[in-house]
């Protein structure tokens, strides 16, 4: 259906630097399409990208001469959650083309093919008229001589083509081949372009992005089944703004499920005040090194990049030092203050992710009387922490990013001592926190109830994420997780019968069929691996050691070609190396360490030569929040794997997985074939 200029809708125009019906985009001439290019660019146009485009109008003119009163054309069209533009969109009767160029190429490179899967991946994923439409990715390379098309081109069932491969002479078969495959409801191009956008990115999509000067509006699900982000980000900035307007000290703690993007509204707080001269200047910090590791590494290689676009180099090191203000380990930040006596942070305002992690009294009692030789020292982690905020004399805010379930570690406190802090402490700080907070997963209840009768305690529903963005197939994950590892079967049941159409978990015995299910349902750069607790020691006859090192910045960002990456199926990552960070598909393989039985959940430790019980109710906890976090990091499904026991190995026997796997399939995770 042709578009009339004065019926396109003002998103197209908005998202896209030309627009146009076909028909329209036929009768102008190349200066007039080139004019409104480089007149909607942001960037200075050098002569090398004007060729370009005038190299992808020509081609495109002569393809879609047939196809005059068929569709729509836009050139440089907006894809918000990765942060770049497909070179050319056009919707011709029943299919959406995503067409990539690399003008003069004369090969296909595998990371051109990845970026226009990415692009049709983001557009079908994310744009709610897309959900259902017939998209064919295109990557054309203008002088190779080759194409990749047969007369039936490669789909899968939701209607996205694998990309196809062209060059400028090949390009109008391969739209001919693709139009003449398939049959389907022609495209209102108008209707179509009014779809919402509900994307949902990565961390470190969102960090790259809200550093790159973006609102948490733009990258993040709006919709009504998902609490809005904003909502909660603009709590937490009325409550700064109240205490700087009126002198005062505040902490504020977010509570959410695993996935629902808790880091990201400390991040997009963050990227508000990056001015270290504004009194408003925030710093973001965690004590989860390898989140911190990855998200630094990632923005500062996103910085040189855009610098480089813009024409301006930067060296990566530079890059490097300019986010290290931005985001810090908290204990570095801990040891600033130590180390600067009485005096105040220059940041007023401190988020501090995952903060139910930090350090309970004894382990940090004990670390500073060896590691930084102070022996009366006689605080806890959080206790320290606050007291470094109040050290301003005016006001300060400390917003804690509170993950229910999530303590992993011998020491971490849990929520509980932030709120004994304050009892203890700082009486004069006003607290502001959601209901939730008394649910059991954030063991609070205690110290909550402590606060019943003090003054200055603000209940907000706001400030707490009750569904996961992670999982954008099906909302619901954690829930199923959390009703797996509190073995209330009919309910895991229940919900596993919701989510599996939208969100494949499959259950095997064989890891080598589990890679091969990951590599099958993995597209362009979606991003899989392999994870198991930290404690799976006798996974090493699978070719599993969790003792060899791993480098999460190698593991998370680097790419397939790359034997350290997660793609490569080789080094596997655990629940320290993973927390608060994603993969698109992921392979969860469970040892003898947390085994199920009747009775509920056993709990072992190998050392040594043998399994020995693990008898803490502490430890129990944490090991079975590893699970909880190994089980909540797939953002579009999962593998998980019970491997078979080894009746002549007594460290494996037959005993300490069957019955796990039997629970699982109870449950009703289908067996993979």
């Amino acid at each position: 259906m042709a578009l009339e200029p004065d019926s396109v809708p003002a998103v197209i125009t908005e998202r896209a630097f030309y627009s146009n019906s076909i028909a329209q985009f036929l009768t102008q001439g190349n200066d007039d399409v080139l004019g409104s290019l480089t007149r909607s660019s942001p960037f200075d146009i050098d002569i090398a990208q004007r060729d370009a485009w005038l190299a992808e109008v020509e081609i495109l003119r002569n393809v879609l001469t047939p196809y005059r009163d068929a569709g729509w054309i836009a050139f440089e069209f907006a894809v918000p959650r990765v942060g770049r533009r497909i070179d050319a969109l056009v919707i011709i009767r029943h299919t959406l083309f995503v067409i990539e160029f690399k003008v003069g190429a004369k090969s296909f490179a595998n990371d051109a093919i990845e970026q226009v899967w990415d692009y049709a991946l983001d557009l079908k994923n994310f744009h709610s008229s897309s959900h259902d439409k017939r998209i064919a990715p295109i990557l054309v390379a203008t002088r190779s001589g080759q194409t990749s098309v047969s007369d039936v081109p490669v789909t899968a069932p939701d209607g996205l083509l694998s990309p196809l491969c062209a060059s400028a002479e090949s390009l109008p078969d391969v739209i001919r081949i693709v139009l003449a495959a398939f049959d389907g409801t022609e495209i209102d191009a108008a209707h179509w372009a009014r779809g919402h956008y509900l994307p949902t990115p990565t961390i470190v999509e969102a960090a790259i992005a809200l550093y790159g000067g973006h609102g948490v509006h733009e990258i993040s699900r709006s919709d009504a089944s998902a609490r809005n982000l904003s909502c909660t980000s603009e709590a937490i900035e009325t409550i700064i703004q109240d205490a700087k307007r009126n002198h005062r000290k505040a902490i504020c703690f977010v509570t959410g499920v695993p996935g629902a993007g808790k880091t990201l509204v400390g991040l997009n707080i963050a990227t508000r005040h990056l001015d270290s001269a504004n009194e408003l200047y925030s710093v973001f910090l965690s004590g989860n090194g390898p989140l911190v590791a990855v998200l630094r590494e990632a923005l500062a290689r996103d910085r040189v990049h855009r610098l480089r676009v813009k024409g301006r180099n930067i060296k990566l090191g530079s890059a490097r030092s300019e986010v290290k203000a931005f985001i810090q380990n908290v204990h570095h930040f801990r040891d600033d203050c130590l180390a600067d006596g009485d005096g105040a942070p220059i940041e007023h305002v401190a988020l501090f992710d995952e903060a139910q992690r930090a350090w309970n009294k004894e382990r940090t009692v004990d670390f500073m009387t060896r590691k930084k030789k102070q022996p009366n020292f006689v605080m806890s982690e959080p206790e320290f922490l606050i007291s470094c905020m109040d050290r301003h004399d005016d006001w300060a805010v400390v917003v804690c990013l509170v993950g229910g379930g999530q303590e992993i570690n011998t020491g971490e406190a849990g929520i509980g001592e932030w709120i004994q802090a304050i009892l203890r402490s700082f009486p004069k700080w006003e607290v502001h926190l959601s209901p939730q907070l008394r649910d059991s997963e954030y063991a609070a209840g205690q110290a909550m109830s402590l606060l019943h009768g003090r003054g200055g305690v603000h209940f907000d529903e706001s400030l707490h994420l009750s569904v996961s963005i992670r999982s954008f197939r099906a909302e619901r994950v954690s829930d199923l997780v959390k009703q797996i590892l509190d073995i209330e079967i009919d309910g895991a049941r229940a919900l596993l019968s919701q989510i599996g159409g939208r969100y494949p978990i499959v259950l095997t015995r064989d890891i080598e069929r589990a890679k091969s299910w990951l590599k099958s349902r993995a597209r362009g750069s979606e991003r899989y691996g392999i994870v198991v607790s930290s404690q799976a020691l006798r996974l090493k006859p699978h070719a599993i050691d969790v003792r060899a090192a791993v480098n999460p910045i190698h593991w998370f960002l680097h790419s397939k070609e790359d034997v350290r990456s997660s793609y490569y199926l080789e080094d596997v990552a655990t629940e320290f190396h993973v927390q608060g960070l994603e993969l698109d598909w992921s392979c969860v393989v469970w040892d003898g360490d947390f085994r199920y039985s009747p009775k509920g959940w056993r709990h072992w430790s190998f050392r040594g030569k043998k399994w020995q019980r693990i008898r803490s109710a502490d430890r129990q906890l944490y090991q079975k929040n590893a699970y909880r976090v190994l089980l909540t990091r797939a953002r579009q499904g999962m593998v998980v794997v019970v491997p078979h026991g080894e009746p002549t190995d007594p460290t494996r026997s037959e005993s300490f997985y069957d019955d796990t796997y039997e629970y699982l399939r109870r449950i009703g995770l289908p067996v993979l074939q």
